[in-house]
């Protein structure tokens, strides 16, 4: 079972969890924990500085927790996801973009497969 904590109204949970289960399960988890945080510009501007080394708000940021954890039974903390919402255009395509993320996908070192996928999710989710 997925286990999906919203902390943050920008989006409701429901959404935020359907979001998470859908991302999560095309790359293969369907258990695990996730949380999924909503956060002023200030501090995703301190999380990018201190994380990235990058000045300045961002849209989303995620951190993966468990990321070579092989036991396929125990529960898994896949990670952190942080989005601004003054920084984001589509909240629902932050939170997939997010979980792909914590499942070690990379749109900065992949052949573009992340957002083909991405865009796939959201047109399920649309």
């Amino acid at each position: 079972m997925l286990e999906v904590d919203v902390i943050g109204g920008a989006l409701p949970a429901e959404r935020v969890e359907e979001a998470v289960a859908y991302a999560a399960a095309s790359a293969g988890f369907d258990h695990g924990h996730v949380a999924v945080s909503f956060v002023s510009p200030e501090r995703i501007a301190e999380l990018n500085l201190t994380w990235r080394g990058k000045v300045g708000p961002t849209d989303v940021l995620s951190f993966p927790i468990d990321e070579d954890d092989e036991d396929p039974l125990g529960e898994r903390e896949l990670g952190d996801v942080f989005i601004c919402p003054e920084h984001t255009v589509d909240l629902t395509e932050a939170v997939v973009h997010g979980v792909l993320h914590l499942t070690g996908m990379d749109h900065e070192t992949d052949e573009g497969e992340m957002l083909a996928l991405q865009a796939e999710i959201m047109e399920w989710l649309r």
